[in-house]
C-alpha cells in the first residue's frame, strides 16, 4: 500500500474497540491507526478509544494520531520497497526525489579517492543517504526512533550512517522526514530524518529468495531472507536473517567506461605508465628530456612506431599522448559486496501497563574495491606529499640505470612515473562488523482521566571495519632499491630495482622487497540512554494541551588506526595518521501541541506546536534549538501546515580530531597548456608570478591535497522553513473517476551557517591563479618546474549553504472495476536554489543543474508509479525522471564530446528510467508469491560525464552501469 507524504494511507476499512488503556494494546492498534483514513480531530479526553488512537510518528514525539500529518513525512511501506526490486535500504531511499548524491556500491571509492577533509575516510563499500543535497552527515538515521551508529570505513571515523549495516529483511517501513528536526532529535537532523521501523508483529514464517542480473549477463545479485515471529498471551517475538551477495562489474565491460574520460582517447591517461616516463635535465648537455622506452610495455600498449618527431638514437623517444596509460579498465562500475545479518526482537508484558523489550543485531559486510596497478611517482613534480618520493635519489651505479649518471631531485630529476603492472591491480577488501543491543521499558498510566505514555531505553552499538590493501608499495624500500647498490646490499631483503626496463622488468624478488600488505582499521561506537513521556496536561477550549518531554545521554567514541607502514610515512599510496577521540552530550527536550481553534467558522481545527531541545556537549558547550509549527485544518478535505526550526550539527570525531592525511584530486591547473596545445586558462602574468614558466604542461591531472581536522571547529547552525497544503477533494472521493485523490504541495527552505567543510580544491586553485590572493595561495606550493608539489586544504567553518524548492505529490486511487484496482503515485521535487558561499563570499561550484565532483543537483526529479491489482495478480510500472545537467568541459574543451566548446561546457541530457514488476499469488501453505521484474527495462545508458573522476559516469545520480537489470523473486509464507 502506497502512503502519502504525510503518512496517510489510502482508505481501508476500520473498526474501533474500546478496551483498557494499556501500552501493549496501543502498540498493536498502531498498525490499525496507520491503515485508517484521516478523521480530523480526536474525541474528547477520557474516552478509552481516543487514548488507544495515540501513536508515535516520525516528526513529533507526542503520541497523538491526528498529528501524523503535521509535518511532511514520506512513508515507504513494505509493499513499496518490494515493488522496487532493490535489495538494499540505501538503493531504495536514494531513489526518492528529495535524495541527493551519496555513497553507494557504484562508487569504486578506494585508491585515489584517499581521505576527505572531514576525516571520515573513503567509506569503501558503504551506502549513505543525502536529503535536500545537504550531505549525508546532515541526515539523522534512526531505527525505531533511536539513533543508529555511524559508519567505520576502515580509513577514517565517519560522520554518516552506513545503511548497508541494516538488513532490508527486518524493515517494516521507512519514514522520511524532509524537514529540520534538531529540536526533536538533536544534532545531525538539519536536512531531515530517516526512521527505519523494524518488524515487531509477525505471526508465522516467511522465506524470500531473489535473483537478478544485468542484460549483459553480469552483476548478478542473490538474496535470501528469513522471517519468523509469533506471540503468546504476554510475549511477542521476531527473528530475521538476511544474506545478500552482489557481484562486481569491471569498467572495461562497458564501452563508455573504457577510457579515463569518454571521447578523449588517452589524452587524460596517466603519466605513470608500465614502461615509465622519465623527465630530467641531462647533466652532460643541459637539455631537459621527457622520454619513454620504445619497446612495447607488454600491458596492452603498442611498441613505438617511429612516428614521433622527437626520435632518439637510443631505445627511447619523447613522451606523447599515445604513451599515456589507460587505467580505466581496471576500475569497477559495481563493487562486489556480501552482507549477512541476524536480528532478533522480544517484547514481554510485565504487567497490563508495562512492557519490557530487547533487541539485538549482528551484521557483517564483506566488500571490495579495485584500482589500476599503483603508480610510482618520483621527483619534485610528483607532488605526492611524501618527502621520500619527492626528494628521491637514484644512483648512477644502479645496475639498471641506463643513463650512467645520478638522477637527483635536488639537481636534475623532475619526474619519473612508472606503473609496475607486474604487481597486479590494487585491491581493497573490507570486513565491516556491526553490533547493536538495545533494551528498555515502555508503559502507560492514567493521570486523572488522562492517559500518559513513557519509555526508558538503553542502546549500545558499534561499527568496526578492517581493510586489507594489496598491490601497493613501500616507498622507503623503493628508495633503498634505487639508491647506492652497495648500501642496498647491507639491508636485509633489498635488491636493486629496475624501473627503467619497461613492463616485465620488475622481478618477483624485486616485488617481494617493495610490495607489502597494508591493513587499516577503524571503529565507531555509540552508547545511548533516554527517558521520554507523553500525554495530555489539561483541556483548553479547543481541546487538550498535549506534551512530550524527555532526557537523552549519548557518548561517541571513534578511532582510526592505519597500518604501521603508513604511520611511519613509508606507504607509497595515500599517507595518513591515526585518529582517536570521544565526546558525550546530555540533552533535554519538550514539545507541546496547543489547540487554538476547533469546529469554528475559521477552522475545523487550528493547532500550534512548539518544541525545544537543549544540548550540552563536552566539546563546545550548550546549544538550544526551537521549532514552531502550525496546522490549520480549514475543512475536512483541506489542510495547511507550516514549520520553522532552528538546528545544529556538532562537529564529528573525524572533523575534530582527524590527523593530517591526503587525497588525490583530479584538478586542472589554469597555468597549464592543454592536452591539444590549448593556451592556459590563467593570466600569463599571474602564472609567471606563481613561478610557472611559459609552455608548462601539467604532467599528471591528479594532485595530492593534504587535509585534516580542526579542534577549534564550531557547530553548524541552520534555519529550516516549510509550508504547504494537503488537499483531498471530496467531490472526487468515491466518484466515477476516483475512489480517493490526495494532493500535497510543500515549499522548503534550508540555510546552514558555518558549514564545516574545506573550500573546493579546484575552486581554491582557480581563485589563487585569478587573484593571487594569499587567502587561496598560501596553501599551494610549486616546484621549480612550475608543477604543484603541495596543496593544503583544511577544514573550517566555511560560509553559508542556502537551498530551497518545492515538492508536489499526487496520489490517485481509482475505483475498482472488473479490470481491477489501479492507483497512481506521482512525486516531484523542484530545486529552486542551491548556493554554497565561502567565508570570503566566493560562490562554490555546486549549483542547481550543475554536475560537479561526482554529484549533481537536478532542477527537477520525478517518480511516477502505476499500480494494478486484480485477484491474485498485481503489477507496477514506474518512471524515474532526472532533469538535464551541465558540466565544465575543463581540459576536454577541444574534444568533440564537449557539446558546447565555445562556452566550455557539456550538456548531460535529461534521463528517464522505466521499471516494471508482475506478481502472482498462489494458495500454497500460507501463500506463495512469485514476482518478476526489471529495473531500467529499456536499457537506458547514463550520459557521459567529462568531469567525473572515474568511469565517465556520475554514480550517485544515474543508474550505473547502463543496461537493463532483470530479477525474479519467490516469497513463501508458512
Amino acid at each position: 500500500m502506497t502512503t502519502s507524504r504525510s503518512g496517510r494511507p489510502a482508505p481501508a476499512p476500520q473498526s474501533a474497540v474500546a478496551v483498557p488503556s494499556r501500552l501493549p494494546q496501543a502498540i498493536g492498534l498502531a498498525v490499525l491507526c496507520l491503515a485508517a483514513p484521516h478523521q480530523g480531530r480526536a474525541q474528547a479526553a477520557g474516552d478509552d478509544a481516543t487514548r488507544l488512537d495515540r501513536i508515535e510518528v516520525t516528526g513529533t514525539r507526542i503520541k497523538r494520531a491526528e498529528l501524523e500529518d503535521q509535518v511532511p513525512v514520506q512513508t515507504l511501506s513494505r509493499e513499496d520497497i518490494e515493488r522496487t526490486g532493490l535489495t538494499s535500504i540505501s538503493d531504495v531511499v536514494q531513489q526518492i526525489t528529495a535524495s541527493g548524491s551519496a555513497l553507494n556500491t557504484r562508487f569504486n571509492s578506494s585508491g585515489n579517492f584517499g581521505f576527505p577533509p572531514d576525516g571520515s575516510g573513503v567509506g569503501a563499500g558503504s551506502a549513505t543517504v543525502d536529503l535536500r543535497h545537504l550531505g549525508s552527515k546532515r541526515v539523522l538515521v534512526l531505527v525505531d526512533g533511536l539513533r543508529w551508529v555511524n559508519e567505520a570505513s576502515a580509513s577514517g571515523v565517519g560522520a554518516a550512517t552506513d545503511l548497508n549495516t541494516i538488513p532490508l529483511a527486518i524493515v517494516e517501513r521507512i519514514d522520511i522526514l524532509e524537514d529540520g528536526a534538531s529540536s526533536l532529535y538533536g544534532s545531525d537532523a538539519i536536512a531531515g530524518v530517516v526512521n527505519i521501523i523494524t518488524r515487531k508483529e509477525f505471526d508465522g514464517a516467511r522465506v524470500t529468495v531473489d535473483y537478478g542480473e544485468y542484460e549483459e549477463g553480469d552483476g548478478a545479485s542473490r538474496k535470501v531472507d528469513f522471517a519468523w515471529g509469533g506471540r503468546s498471551e504476554r510475549a511477542r517475538w521476531f527473528l530475521g536473517a538476511s544474506w545478500t551477495d552482489q557481484d562486481g562489474i569491471g569498467a572495461g565491460s562497458r564501452e563508455l567506461s573504457r577510457l579515463p574520460t569518454p571521447g578523449t582517447g588517452l589524452a587524460f591517461g596517466s603519466s605513470g605508465t608500465p614502461d615509465g616516463r622519465f623527465i630530467f635535465v641531462d647533466p652532460n648537455t643541459g637539455i631537459t628530456q621527457d622520454i619513454t622506452p620504445n619497446a612495447g610495455d607488454g600491458a596492452g600498449l603498442p611498441a613505438y612506431d617511429g612516428s614521433d618527431a622527437c626520435a632518439r638514437s637510443d631505445d627511447y623517444h619523447c613522451f606523447a599522448t599515445p604513451d599515456r596509460f589507460n587505467f580505466a579498465p581496471y576500475n569497477l562500475l559495481l563493487t562486489p559486496s556480501e552482507r549477512k545479518g541476524l536480528f532478533g526482537q522480544f517484547r514481554f508484558d510485565i504487567s497490563p501497563s508495562t512492557t519490557w523489550y530487547a533487541k539485538a543485531l549482528y551484521n557483517r559486510r564483506e566488500s571490495a574495491n579495485r584500482a589500476a596497478p599503483e603508480p610510482i611517482f618520483l621527483g619534485p613534480d610528483a607532488g605526492t606529499g611524501n618527502p621520500q618520493a619527492d626528494n628521491i635519489f637514484i644512483s648512477g651505479a644502479n645496475p639498471y640505470n641506463p643513463f650512467g649518471f645520478d638522477l637527483d631531485s635536488a639537481s636534475n630529476l623532475i619526474l619519473i612515473g612508472r606503473r609496475p603492472v607486474e604487481g597486479g591491480p590494487r585491491l581493497y577488501e573490507q570486513e565491516v562488523d556491526t553490533w547493536y543491543v538495545a533494551t528498555g521499558l515502555e508503559g502507560a498510566f492514567d493521570l486523572g482521566d488522562r492517559g500518559w505514555f513513557w519509555d526508558l531505553n538503553l542502546v549500545r552499538s558499534e561499527n568496526e571495519a578492517e581493510q586489507v590493501n594489496t598491490g601497493s608499495y613501500n616507498i622507503r624500500h623503493i628508495a633503498n632499491a634505487l639508491g647506492d647498490p652497495a648500501v642496498c646490499a647491507t639491508i636485509a631483503g633489498c635488491v636493486p630495482l629496475d624501473i627503467f626496463g619497461g613492463a616485465g622488468s620488475i622481478t618477483p624478488e624485486m616485488l617481494a622487497y617493495i610490495q607489502p600488505v597494508v591493513r587499516d582499521r577503524s571503529d565507531n561506537t555509540l552508547s545511548l540512554a533516554s527517558a521520554n513521556a507523553s500525554g495530555d496536561l489539561f483541556d483548553l477550549p479547543a481541546g487538550p494541551l498535549s506534551m512530550a518531554a524527555g532526557y537523552e545521554y549519548r557518548k561517541y567514541e571513534g578511532s582510526y588506526q592505519p597500518d604501521a607502514l603508513t604511520v611511519a610515512g613509508d606507504y607509497n599510496g595515500v599517507p595518513s595518521l591515526p585518529t582517536s577521540g570521544e565526546y558525550d552530550v546530555n540533552e533535554v527536550f519538550a514539545e507541546f501541541s496547543v489547540p487554538l481553534l476547533s469546529d469554528s467558522p475559521w477552522a475545523e481545527a487550528l493547532d500550534l506546536s512548539i518544541a525545544g531541545r537543549y544540548s550540552d556537549y563536552s566539546t563546545f558547550g550548550g546549544e538550544f534549538t526551537p521549532k514552531y509549527g502550525l496546522r490549520w485544518q480549514l475543512v475536512d478535505e483541506f489542510l495547511i501546515r507550516a514549520t520553522f526550526a532552528e538546528g545544529f550539527r556538532a562537529p564529528s570525531i573525524g572533523e575534530l580530531y582527524g590527523s593530517a592525511s591526503r587525497f588525490d584530486a583530479t584538478l586542472s591547473d589554469p597555468c597549464s597548456t592543454g592536452p591539444n596545445g590549448e593556451p592556459p586558462r590563467g593570466a600569463a602574468g599571474n602564472c609567471a608570478a606563481l613561478g610557472v614558466p611559459a609552455g608548462y604542461q601539467q604532467p599528471n591531472p591528479q594532485i595530492s591535497v593534504t587535509t585534516g581536522g580542526n579542534e577549534a571547529l564550531d557547530p553548524e547552525t541552520s534555519d529550516s522553513f516549510s509550508a504547504g497544503f494537503v488537499w483531498s477533494p471530496s467531490f472526487l472521493e468515491n466518484s466515477a473517476v476516483a475512489e480517493r485523490v490526495d494532493l500535497e504541495v510543500t515549499f522548503y527552505r534550508h540555510e546552514v551557517e558555518g558549514a564545516i567543510q574545506a573550500i573546493d580544491a579546484q575552486t581554491q586553485l582557480d581563485l589563487c591563479v585569478d587573484t593571487l590572493d594569499p587567502t587561496y595561495c598560501d596553501g599551494i606550493t610549486r616546484a621549480s618546474t612550475g608543477g604543484i608539489n603541495g596543496f593544503n586544504n583544511r577544514l573550517t567553518n566555511l560560509g553559508v549553504i542556502k537551498t530551497d524548492g518545492w515538492d508536489a505529490d499526487l496520489f490517485w486511487t481509482l475505483r475498482e472495476t472488473d479490470a481491477g484496482r489501479f492507483a497512481i503515485t506521482w512525486r516531484n521535487t523542484w530545486v529552486g536554489r542551491y548556493e554554497a558561499i565561502g567565508a570570503d563570499g566566493a560562490l562554490q561550484p555546486r549549483q542547481v543543474g550543475v554536475e560537479v565532483n561526482d554529484g549533481a543537483i537536478p532542477q527537477w526529479t520525478s517518480n511516477l508509479a502505476l499500480d494494478w491489482r486484480r485477484g491474485p495478480w498485481s503489477a507496477s510500472w514506474t518512471l524515474r525522471f532526472i532533469d538535464e545537467l551541465v558540466e565544465e568541459c575543463g581540459d576536454a574543451t577541444g574534444f568533440a564530446i564537449c557539446s558546447d566548446p565555445e562556452e566550455g561546457t557539456n550538456r548531460l541530457p535529461s534521463t528517464t528510467y522505466h521499471d516494471a514488476q508482475l506478481a502472482y499469488r498462489l494458495d500454497v501453505l500460507d501463500g506463495l508469491e512469485l514476482a518478476a521484474g526489471g529495473i531500467n527495462v529499456f536499457g537506458k545508458e547514463p550520459p557521459a560525464c567529462l568531469s567525473c573522476s572515474l568511469n565517465g559516469y556520475d554514480p550517485s545520480t544515474y543508474d550505473i552501469p547502463g543496461g537493463a537489470y532483470w530479477y525474479v523473486r519467490a516469497d513463501l509464507s508458512f
